[in-house]
């Protein structure tokens, strides 16, 4: 039996596909300001970070960003949380996970996040969600995991982060929380998985 007490999860491309979904989110933003669709270099950028850090990265002068926020508040985001394909074992991994190790979230995402939640029925199933909008720093800085080691009174190596990106990596490294690289064997990490039932095998249960 393994020594861990929390197991946390980002959010896209972990819990959830979503990929799709963003691009056509961010592509509609675009399109309303006659702007072309997200080159890859773009999306890979926008898929990561912070919708702010998105905006301000994806329409560079300033009128544009105000009008792209503008438009943003005006869009509803449900029809794209919704199409989010959740990923097909983590219902039965957080069943089985609770409640002998708590579970949390810790993604960059920000205002969005209630929706998702709500639209998918997964709040019950998580002890702590924070968000870009609940730390001073979104990943790559390690806020969110600091505030989650504080939140249930552990040392960084009682947690598993699973994360599936760059800033994932850099945010687990600056927290000395050990790393499960989902889907992506690039990434420096303790663990590296296909399938989130592989962290039963991991955690022994």
């Amino acid at each position: 039996m393994s020594t861990y007490k929390v197991v946390a999860f980002d959010c896209d491309g972990v819990l959830f596909d979503t990929a799709e979904s963003n691009r056509a989110y961010y592509n509609t933003l675009l399109n309303q300001l006659d702007m072309p669709d997200m080159t890859e270099e773009q999306f890979t950028f926008v898929h990561m970070h912070t919708v702010q850090e998105a905006l301000a990265y994806l329409f560079h002068e300033d009128q544009a960003l105000q009008k792209a926020q503008a438009i943003k508040e005006e869009i509803s985001y449900t029809p794209f949380v919704a199409a989010y394909k959740m990923e097909p074992t983590l219902i039965p991994l957080l069943h089985k996970l609770r409640p002998t190790f708590k579970t949390a979230i810790a993604t960059n995402r920000s205002d969005s996040m209630p929706t998702l939640l709500r639209e998918h029925e997964i709040t019950p199933y998580f002890d702590l969600i924070v968000s870009a909008s609940d730390v001073p720093r979104p990943k790559p800085y390690p806020d969110q995991l600091l505030r989650l080691l504080n939140y249930f009174s552990i040392s960084p190596d009682e947690m598993l982060y699973v994360g599936d990106s760059n800033v994932d990596e850099r945010a687990a490294k600056a927290a000395h929380v050990p790393l499960v690289a989902y889907d992506n064997r690039s990434l420096s990490a303790e663990h590296h998985i296909q399938s989130l039932k592989e962290i039963e095998d991991i955690l022994g249960i």
